[in-house]
């Protein structure tokens, strides 16, 4: 299992929210650039940025602090968050982005998430904001009549890399992994996903590495690793 720890970007800092409230934010690191470099040196290969404002907005408004990650570390880099059109998505993986995450727009245009799949093979995922069992979007600020699978479904033979599956009703609780959404999704499609929302300890990714049926693939880590109630070496060893 693959973890990702997060770095969520709030007016050009490193923040966490709750249950996407960006009024809610607590700011955990005013340099994002310093704070990738922490999670390289704690041993993760993998970094999720997400731009809060730029996932409200509908464009990009942390720029200048993903590309200051992009240029202080060396590993893989996941984005999302204000990312629209084609031409957006080709200029992050341009500037050095690992994988490109959709999630407004795989809702409302679908087909720019199957030929940016087609255009970047590997390098599109898609994200699955569920909020009482519906989707959200544009920045967990509307929500859609979908479901989580449906949504999930629509991409089965599109080529995108991972769904990323966020719980919105967990996300920076600290309330533990909701196993069964997870797996739920993980078990009606062929696409591997990444469990985001919730996290509280390290028996939150034991528990979703045994549950039955189709593997996890990856956990993104926010405020649990923020505040020490996970530590790095312990999320490590439960992901081994």
């Amino acid at each position: 299992m693959i973890l990702y720890p997060a770095i969520d970007l709030k007016d050009g800092q490193c923040v966490r929210v709750l249950r996407g409230d960006l009024d809610k934010a607590t700011v955990f690191n005013a340099n994002p650039a310093d704070q990738a470099r922490k999670f390289v040196a704690d041993g993760f290969h993998w970094i999720h940025v997400i731009d809060l404002n730029g996932a409200v907005q509908g464009k990009a408004v942390n720029a200048a602090a993903v590309e200051a990650i992009l240029s202080a570390v060396s590993v893989p880099i996941q984005l999302g968050g204000g990312i629209r059109s084609l031409a957006d998505i080709e200029r992050w993986i341009e500037a050095g982005v690992s994988r490109v995450i959709l999630g407004t727009v795989a809702v409302r245009e679908p087909e720019v998430v199957r030929e940016a799949a087609r255009r970047w093979p590997e390098q599109i995922a898609v994200s699955v904001d569920v909020r009482g069992g519906k989707v959200a979007v544009q920045g967990w600020t509307e929500d859609s009549d979908l479901d989580a699978v449906t949504v999930a479904r629509r991409f089965e033979d599109a080529g995108v890399a991972a769904l990323i599956i966020t719980d919105i009703d967990r996300d920076g609780a600290l309330l533990g992994f909701n196993v069964d959404v997870f797996g739920a999704i993980a078990d009606a499609v062929s696409i591997p996903v990444i469990a985001a929302g919730g996290l509280a300890s390290a028996e939150d990714i034991r528990k979703i590495r045994a549950r039955p049926g189709v593997p996890i693939a990856g956990a993104v880590l926010g405020r649990a690793i923020y505040t020490g109630a996970i530590t790095p070496p312990e999320a490590l060893a439960a992901a081994a």
